[in-house]
Formats: structure tokens, sequence, C-alpha cells
């Protein structure tokens, strides 16, 4: 079953600001991208490698709040596994 999440505007606007940041990461970026691109989206799915991004700026503790938010968002859209 496909997931229609999308991202929201605060998480949205936390993700540009990460994108324009001079000092953020290329996988903060990477999970800020996916965010931002399924703001009003409701059918596009988080890439394994978007979704990989976004667990590990998650878990780095050098990441600011607005990354780690668009992180949240990013991974928030994932596609569910079924369970077997």
């Amino acid at each position: 079953m496909a997931n229609k999440k999308v991202t929201g505007k605060k998480a949205a606007s936390k993700a540009s600001s990460t994108l324009k940041s001079k000092s953020t990461s290329k996988t903060s970026k990477s999970a800020a991208g996916s965010a931002l691109s399924q703001r009003k989206a409701p059918k596009k799915q988080t890439s394994p490698k978007a979704a990989s991004a976004a667990s590990k700026t998650l878990r780095d503790g050098r990441t600011s709040k607005a990354s780690k938010s668009a992180a949240g968002s990013t991974l928030a859209q994932t596609r569910s596994k079924k369970k077997k």
C-alpha cells in the first residue's frame, strides 16, 4: 500500500534552509532534498538511498535541528514494508 504523506510547511521550510546552508553535509542535503520534493506530492515515495541518508542524518550528533526535521519528514514518507 502506498504512503500518502506529504512534507508539511514547517518541515519544508527547514529543508530549504538545510539546502541553502554551506556547512551542511551531503547526506543531510540529500535527505532535505527528498523532503522538499515531496512537499505537495502524495504519490511520491522516499527512495531507499534517500531513506538511508535521512537515517544517517538523524543518528549524527552534529546535525542541526532543521536538518533532523527534514530527515524525519523524509523517513515518514518511506514505503511501508509488508509483513509476511
